[in-house]
């Protein structure tokens, strides 16, 4: 599902919001959580799953190409694991 998929499903089930409102709260909700992420906090909803920053050590990899090893820095990197509601649907299809 896309994010104008999602919008369209929340204009579908709630007749009340416009396609520029849905878009709006849509829009909100990711900013939020990307802004919670950014700094530093986790962002859970419960039934669904849950969002944390992992950091990445640095490394060495090499270019597959010329096969010259090239250094990785360390990074942080966006991780999910999904709530126990979620995983059961899932495995229930």
């Amino acid at each position: 599902m896309t994010k104008s998929e999602l919008i369209d499903k929340l204009v579908e089930v709630r007749g009340v919001l416009t396609r520029k409102d849905s878009e709006a709260v849509v829009s909100m909700v990711f900013d939020a959580m990307s802004d919670a992420l950014t700094s530093g906090d986790k962002v859970e909803i419960r039934g669904f799953g849950s969002f944390t920053i992992r950091d990445r050590e640095p490394r060495e990899a090499r270019n597959p190409k010329s096969g010259e090893i090239v250094s990785i820095p360390s990074k942080k990197t966006p991780f999910f694991k999904t709530g126990k509601d979620l995983r059961e649907r899932v495995n229930n299809m």
